[in-house]
């Protein structure tokens, strides 16, 4: 008898979020108990504790397997939060650089599909995923004083301080690692 050659990757696209997660912000998450009005000066601390355990994620069998229909697979996930990571300190950079500025779109979904997500080398995104996350934790960091009240706003008009950016992003660096990849 032979052995099943291993099953490819399913790359399909993933039915968009239709959630409004920006609710964490003032109502914290249920699901992974994320919890508004923490301190945003340690959003660059918190960011860099996710180190380890999405390296861990990417370091087990399984990491490609979706756990079902509609939902990323844990390195899709991982792929994710390092896109996002890029997308979200841009648009910090734009908040501190600029008078209320509007962000580009980015449709996530569209973008897991395009790079192949779950084709991807989980050891190099492993690698590109921890220094994304560094780089990002440096930013929010380097952020101070009043700098935490500037604003920036989605395409679709959703406003943003920086304080409340932060919470948005670290909420959905930390779910996704307790709740979608299971880190």
């Amino acid at each position: 008898m032979s052995a099943e050659p291993p099953a490819t990757p399913d790359t399909s696209p993933v039915p968009p979020e239709t959630k409004d997660w920006t609710v964490v912000i003032d109502q914290g998450c249920g699901e992974c108990g994320f919890r508004p009005g923490y301190d945003v000066a340690t959003t660059g601390r918190r960011t860099r504790d996710t180190v380890d355990r999405w390296t861990a994620v990417l370091d087990v069998l399984g990491m490609t397997d979706r756990p079902g229909p509609g939902t990323w697979s844990p390195l899709e996930y991982a792929c994710h939060v390092r896109d996002l990571c890029r997308v979200f300190r841009e648009r910090l950079r734009l908040m501190l650089e600029e008078d209320d500025p509007v962000f580009p779109d980015w449709d996530q979904n569209a973008v897991a599909v395009e790079e192949q997500y779950n084709l991807q080398d989980p050891y190099e995104v492993s690698g590109e995923l921890a220094q994304e996350l560094r780089a990002t934790a440096d930013a929010f960091d380097a952020v101070s004083g009043s700098q935490w009240a500037r604003t920036g706003r989605r395409g679709d008009g959703k406003e943003f301080t920086v304080a409340s950016f932060a919470a948005y992003f670290l909420h959905d660096v930390e779910h996704h690692l307790r709740v979608d990849a299971r880190g």
